[in-house]
């Protein structure tokens, strides 16, 4: 993002903040300041749970899809396409169903939002419902794209009873209207392409100029309109951006603060600054099941690519320190050793000089006295080759 728009002016005070920090934001929450807060989100807040996202290279469903032999990957969400082959979609379906995964922290964050009163509206691309699974009511939730909640027949737009789609999708078979007359194709109500949003995306898509606070998660914002709603925040709001990359134009407002980090540890570090870890945690484990792998209780908390900077640049002035500690320590133990050196070298001299003088004088009667040359001590030529005395 290397635009004007994207960029942030770092000599802009905040207007509304203290500062563009994580506390910062908490205290402006604390201090009852955001009382209207919208939320928006992508497939990012439910990689963790094991579902992946669409796009990523490898690991998305698109890049997933040769299996199913479709003509391009989209064409499993090409409502042209489902008419003439179906197939496709209900085998990818029956792996994204509700009920085979578990909600996130991040789901539950949203959900504790809405539980303290503080959650106006959440604006999701997501269409696996975890968000309603971890406990936020359907009436706050505006599914941009679409959902697995509900389903309707293509044709006469009849609603298609919930207990058997789940039977059509555990038989991995294809749903037909119940109406004998019409007999259309049922599918869930997730817009395809060729198909309209939902009416209710426009009608609470101004929403967000209402709130005093926006929090943008795991999403790439690259698809329109929805890509456009943090924009519609007044200027002033702030607006908080947890992912792994900068999107859109977040940054670029005075108020903006950006936690580039996968959803989970985002929101913990901001539900620690608020005060409302433990809670957090505990609306958390509210929503495990018993088939749950042990690992999903704690799941590790990936580092950021800032913190694991910081813990490069730590450790290499704690060994530069160190080295310099050892170095000063060396050359002063050097120092005091070799003045010791030199100063018994020296009485050794005088010494010496004096036995010689001694023995000029004439032998005395017990016979000529001879003295063996003094014995040096070991130097440290060994270690520090530059203190080897010159040959005679």
């Amino acid at each position: 993002m290397g635009n004007e728009e994207s960029r942030v002016e770092v000599d802009t005070p905040p207007q509304t903040l203290k500062a563009r920090t994580v506390e910062a934001l908490a205290q402006y929450i604390r201090d009852e300041r955001a009382k209207r807060i919208v939320v928006m989100t992508g497939a990012g807040i439910s990689t963790s749970a094991g579902i992946p996202d669409f796009r990523s290279p490898e690991t998305g469903l698109y890049a997933n899809l040769a299996r199913l032999n479709l003509p391009y990957a989209e064409a499993v969400f090409d409502i042209s396409y489902f008419r003439s082959n179906p197939e496709p979609f209900y085998t990818l379906a029956e792996e994204l169903y509700p009920g085979k995964y578990r909600p996130t922290i991040t789901h539950s964050f949203i959900t504790l939002l809405h539980r303290k009163g503080l959650l106006l509206k959440l604006f999701t691309q997501n269409i696996d419902c975890l968000e309603r699974e971890a406990g936020v009511p359907g009436d706050l939730i505006i599914e941009a794209h679409g959902s697995f909640a509900t389903q309707r027949c293509i044709d006469c737009k009849s609603p298609f009873p919930a207990d058997l789609m789940r039977i059509a999708m555990h038989s991995n078979t294809v749903p037909h209207c119940l109406d004998t007359s019409c007999a259309g194709l049922v599918k869930p109500d997730i817009v395809f392409f060729g198909e309209q949003l939902p009416s209710s995306f426009f009608e609470n898509r101004d929403l967000p100029a209402t709130a005093d606070l926006a929090i943008v998660m795991g999403t790439s914002l690259s698809v329109h309109p929805f890509a456009s709603l943090p924009q519609i925040c007044a200027e002033k709001t702030p607006r908080l951006l947890i992912n792994s990359d900068k999107v859109g134009d977040m940054g670029s407002r005075p108020d903006d603060v950006l936690l580039l980090e996968d959803c989970d540890s985002g929101v913990r570090k901001l539900a620690e600054a608020c005060g409302w870890l433990d809670e957090l945690e505990a609306l958390w484990a509210e929503t495990a099941r018993p088939d749950d792998p042990p690992q999903a209780e704690q799941p590790q908390t990936k580092k950021s690519r800032d913190e694991i900077l910081q813990e490069e640049v730590d450790k290499l002035t704690k060994d530069v320190e160190s080295t310099l500690n050892l170095g000063k320590s060396q050359h002063e133990w050097l120092e005091n050793h070799v003045d010791r050196k030199i100063a018994r070298r020296q009485e050794e001299e005088d010494e010496k000089t004096v036995e010689q003088r001694e023995n000029l004088k004439p032998p005395d009667d017990e016979g000529e006295k001879r003295m063996a040359p003094a014995k040096e001590e070991p130097g440290l030529e060994h270690v520090y080759p530059h203190l080897k005395k010159p040959s005679p």
